[in-house]
């Protein structure tokens, strides 16, 4: 098995993401979602995505989140839920330092963060089917494919993602 080199530009990218989020971030699904959203309105750090169960994944960002808990950029420490599986809560460290931040990014990040994560896993998972598999019906397409969620949490997620466009990007995010 051939060795990975670690990236530090990409372990410092996804600390800057939790840095951004005011130091903290809740749950995997939401780091990978915010960091999806920064990606397809120009404000990333080019990490790749495809699609995964949950939506659009970054392997990439999941490396470079680990490869920064070496280099105590950040900490994840995992806390049980209520219904017995676990979530992630990541801390960015003390040497990540504090930088000017372009503002329709922080406001991209403060958005996803206070989303619920449903909500927000719905509404870029939808971008990503118009975005990259130019899906002509994203949110059906997307109801489709996370029934139990959509029934539950889609005209939500709509109302998220309209709220997400609004921000002004340098890439708006795509009508849907």
């Amino acid at each position: 098995m051939p060795v990975m080199k670690m990236d530090e530009t990409k372990m410092k990218e996804a600390a800057d993401i939790i840095r951004d989020a005011g130091g903290r971030v809740v749950g995997r699904t939401r780091l990978q979602k915010m960091a999806y959203l920064l990606e397809i309105t120009g404000l990333g750090s080019d990490f790749s995505f495809e699609y995964r169960h949950y939506g659009p994944f970054s392997e990439e960002l999941a490396s470079a989140v680990e490869d920064a808990q070496l280099w105590d950029l950040i900490s994840e420490e995992e806390r049980p839920t209520t219904w017995g599986g676990y979530y992630s809560l990541y801390t960015a460290g003390a040497s990540v330092a504090k930088a000017d931040v372009n503002p329709a990014r922080k406001e991209l990040i403060r958005t996803a963060k206070g989303a619920n994560p449903i909500e927000l896993e719905l509404a870029a998972t939808a971008a990503f089917l118009k975005a990259v598999e130019n899906v002509p019906d994203p949110w059906e397409e997307t109801a489709r494919r996370k029934p139990e969620k959509a029934a539950k949490s889609l005209a939500n997620a709509k109302v998220l993602y309209e709220k997400l466009r609004l921000v002004k990007t340098p890439k708006p995010l795509p009508a849907i």
